[in-house]
């Protein structure tokens, strides 16, 4: 097992990555609850629900949701049914949400944490690859129909309990979706990191003892810049790389049509080729696109309007003015944060549109 400690402004938590540690959760908070809501999805229920619950103290009060899963639950109407079922609970502010899921749960199970009576701890039980990175750093949000992840809050977890075994029943799709956030932060953090994953043949999500090292790495990535800016001033807009595109290729296409690492995949060819035509610099772009086909990831794009995206982009949360901020690389462990003018976005976004389609 690995364990890596956050410094959060206000407090610190661990990130506990390990197989089969779900059996032993009750150890893993940092304190004993009378009341816990857990919050999961239809999918992730049947598989590990009675598991978590079991491992928690005997004496505690158990409410659970299951809700859809999807994009779609990040939703206003969603956010409001769970805060209506928390009051019928009748949880005080000494009661515990366990965010048991994906990316998807983290954010929104976080959200109604941090809002409940003025916030409540919660805890993050991933159970997806791509959750190791929205599990960290305390971003906690819904979307709105102008865009994602737009209504939100810093909020950090309490403690963050990762049991890879949860990860052997995922859909290649979303070992794919996960993976893309793993090479987003070797290529802003970790060139040794980032050779390896470029040289292994295949991901493997039943190699155990790999997830743990890969899971772990990349979060140690994530924590350094976290730790360094939490509420996103400056460094912390690094972790966006491929994100500025990503986003607004997912609201464009309609979420759940690409999975969010799939989306942040095709905008990271995006952002290192425009980084390689602004600076000059060596990316391997060659290997990265072989990395994406060799996985299968989807290189083919819907015919998207270069405007429409662009005005997605306008939205994006580094973005100010409508001018596009956006992170791009020096070099390998370089990012850097530059605003992009319209008329070399409406070039490359046009451009690169022809050769993905």
């Amino acid at each position: 097992m690995e364990q890596i400690t956050v410094q959060a402004s206000q407090s610190s938590y661990n990130v506990s990555v390990g197989a089969g540690i779900r059996h032993n959760l009750a150890a893993f908070l940092p304190k004993t609850y009378q009341s816990v809501f857990v919050v999961t999805d239809t999918t992730i229920a049947p598989h590990y629900l009675d598991e978590y619950v079991a491992s928690l103290q005997p004496s505690a009060n158990v409410t659970v949701k299951i809700i859809e899963p999807g994009e779609a639950a990040k939703s206003k109407d969603m956010y409001f049914e769970l805060l209506d079922s928390m009051f019928e609970a009748g949880l005080d502010r000494k009661a515990l949400v366990l965010a048991l899921g994906g990316g998807v749960i983290g954010d929104l199970a976080g959200f109604v944490a941090s809002t409940y009576m003025r916030g409540i701890d919660f805890v993050q039980l991933p159970t997806t690859i791509l959750a190791h990175d929205s599990s960290v750093g305390g971003k906690v949000a819904i979307n709105h129909e102008t865009g994602k992840n737009l209504i939100g809050s810093f909020y950090p977890p309490t403690a963050v309990v990762y049991d890879v075994e949860t990860i052997s029943t995922l859909p290649e799709k979303e070992v794919r979706s996960g993976y893309a956030e793993l090479i987003k932060e070797a290529y802003i953090g970790d060139t040794d990191f980032l050779h390896d994953l470029l040289e292994r043949k295949q991901l493997d999500k039943e190699n155990q003892a790999q997830l743990i090292q890969d899971l772990s790495l990349g979060i140690q990535v994530k924590t350094k810049i976290v730790e360094a800016d939490e509420k996103e001033n400056d460094l912390r807009k690094f972790l966006n790389l491929g994100h500025t595109l990503g986003h607004a290729i997912e609201a464009e296409a309609g979420y759940g049509t690409f999975t969010h690492g799939e989306a942040v995949a095709i905008g990271m060819l995006f952002a290192l080729e425009l980084s390689e035509e602004k600076f000059g610099t060596d990316l391997r772009l060659g290997e990265f696109r072989r990395w994406l086909e060799r996985n299968e990831y989807p290189l083919q794009l819907p015919e998207f309007s270069a405007e429409r995206l662009i005005k997605r982009m306008q939205m994006d949360k580094k973005s100010e003015n409508k001018e596009v901020h956006m992170v791009l690389l020096r070099e390998i462990g370089k990012p850097v944060t530059e605003k992009v003018d319209h008329d070399t976005l409406s070039r490359a976004v046009t451009s690169f549109l022809e050769r993905m389609s």
